[in-house]
């Protein structure tokens, strides 16, 4: 299998990047995913230390790994919220939170965007993955009643604050992988189609596929990867199981913890859940994607020791080539 499989760091930030390069290696992943949290990596020092996008490579060359794409969904999350609130302070650095005021937080946090395009650039990466926030999502049950110019304007909202960003981005010659999910501008096929709209296509913004987000949200990841298959940039590999059925468990998660059963959805180790797998990366074969599959672990079920390389040697297990120009040929003429 050409593809590689890298490990997403995002869920490893209570560990050293050292530590998490480390055990990724020795599980046998490719490489990883960065995320710009924890010590793992810090668009701010990258604009200001000139070393130090060379330590980070000098880490994964120690182990061996490969870098494919950065991410950065926390500061991504800041740039279009409304509101920005306690929820923001807990995962948002001082440097971006500063005094708190809502639109000074938008801001410093658009600017690390910026800088993070600037990182991915400097580690050879052509990829930053992410969220984009949104001021609408507070109107999803659309009751009180919501009007078109709301809706509208939430869009408009989100091209002001992201087309600077993506202005980067093309000088930089790197493109943004918005993660559709839930409280994002692009949290469905219809979301998605507006979003694009909203930015007039621009070829810079570009779309991550997780799949246990459709599952979650009863939408099909299959049909999604074919509807957007020129927008698939990169892909993250994270199952879902849906625990609904009895009546009481529904979709919105009822405001109850990771993990809890009464919930009607929880995310699980990669292959214990109702994703697709197969027909996925037979879509992905079809549509020519040919970058990397991170695994994104999130299973609070599981201890992620055990988990992580058990979700390495599944996708290995389901990846396949797609045929070669050769056998097109002969299976063409019979």
């Amino acid at each position: 299998m050409t593809r590689p499989i890298t490990l997403f760091t995002g869920q490893w930030a209570d560990l050293s990047f050292e530590e998490v390069a480390r055990l990724a290696s020795g599980w046998g992943y490719d490489g990883l995913e960065i995320a710009c949290w924890g010590d793992h990596l810090d668009p701010w020092q990258a604009a200001e230390d000139p070393g130090y996008l060379a330590s980070r490579k000098e880490i994964l060359d120690r182990y061996g790994l490969q870098v494919f794409a950065i991410s950065n969904h926390l500061k991504g999350q800041a740039v279009c919220d409304d509101p920005i609130d306690a929820r923001h302070r807990g995962m948002l650095p001082d440097r971006i939170w500063g005094d708190g005021e809502a639109e000074g937080v938008r801001q410093r946090a658009a600017e690390e965007m910026k800088l993070t395009a600037r990182a991915a650039r400097g580690l050879g990466v052509d990829v930053v993955v992410g969220f984009t926030g949104s001021s609408i999502w507070k109107y999803v049950a659309m009751f009180p009643p919501v009007s078109q110019d709301l809706v509208d304007a939430g869009y408009q909202d989100f091209a002001d604050r992201w087309n600077p960003i993506l202005d980067v981005f093309d000088a930089e010659g790197v493109r943004f992988a918005h993660e559709v999910h839930p409280s994002e501008i692009a949290y469905d096929y219809w979301t998605t189609v507006a979003a694009l709209d909203a930015i007039g296509h621009r070829p810079a913004f570009g779309l991550n596929w997780d799949p246990s987000h459709f599952v979650w949200q009863d939408l099909d990841p299959v049909g999604f990867l074919w509807d957007f298959k020129d927008r698939i940039y990169h892909v993250d590999c994270k199952d879902a199981k849906r625990q609904v059925g009895n009546g009481r468990n529904g979709r919105m998660g009822s405001h109850l913890a990771w993990a809890d059963p009464r919930r009607g959805w929880d995310f699980v180790s990669t292959g214990h859940g109702d994703v697709p797998w197969e027909a996925c990366f037979r879509m992905l074969n079809t549509i020519g994607y040919d970058g990397p599959i991170s695994v994104e672990w999130e299973d609070a079920g599981m201890d992620r020791l055990v988990g992580a390389p058990e979700a390495l040697q599944f996708v290995r297990s389901k990846l396949f080539d797609k045929p070669t120009a050769a056998f097109d040929a002969a299976f063409a003429s019979g």
